[in-house]
């Protein structure tokens, strides 16, 4: 069986929950989290989605995502119990996949049912069940890149790490650690360790 994994074309609707994109003289309608909807172009334009296909007995379904890393967390909520496609849809539209995974890395319940539709038992599941496959510092890393921060140098990186592994959340040690390379930038790992644990 073929599955759709990839489309694109002019988008000729759009709405917060769904989207339909003309591929050569066919239109295809897609579920879209707000993250995807927001960086979508002008009607008009050309769109292009990684698309997760479910086919059933009595329907397929189609959903859209402006990177395929969105796709992927998208394809992971769903192997956990209790959790279908809308709720998926609703937690990457609640959070960004660097917030999402920063969320899971440091076991932030609070932060994750704070989304609709997603109570306490829920965030604490997705935690249990996700948080052996997320790495606190490419976590980190992953929202400064959604920020649009540069690259982190090595030292940094492993500075960071060395936080995290010490107990400290991802975000403070990514915080910490920035603010001491700023001060020195010739500072060596175990130097920016001492001045963030000075903070």
């Amino acid at each position: 069986m073929a599955y759709i994994v990839r489309l694109k074309g002019e988008l000729i609707e759009k709405s917060p929950a769904l989207v339909t994109v003309e591929c050569g003289g066919v239109g295809y309608a897609l579920a879209v989290p707000l993250s995807t909807f927001d960086r979508l172009p002008p009607l008009g334009e050309v769109a292009t989605l990684f698309v997760h296909h479910i086919v059933r007995e009595d329907d397929e379904l189609l959903f859209g995502f402006h990177t395929d890393r969105e796709r992927n967390f998208f394809k992971t909520l769903l192997t956990i119990s209790g959790i279908g496609p809308k709720l998926a849809l609703s937690v990457l539209s609640g959070l960004t996949p660097g917030e999402l995974a920063t969320a899971i890395a440091e076991g932030d319940v609070r932060r994750l049912s704070s989304i609709s539709g997603v109570g306490k038992k829920t965030a604490e599941r997705i935690i249990m069940e996700l948080k052996d496959k997320v790495n606190p510092l490419e976590a980190v890393a992953l929202r400064g890149k959604e920020r649009g921060d540069d690259v982190t140098p090595a030292v940094l990186r492993d500075a960071i790490l060395s936080l995290v592994a010490l107990g400290n959340k991802a975000e403070d040690a990514r915080t910490l650690v920035q603010a001491a390379y700023e001060k020195n930038p010739n500072a060596t790992v175990q130097d920016l360790i001492r001045m963030a644990l000075r903070k």
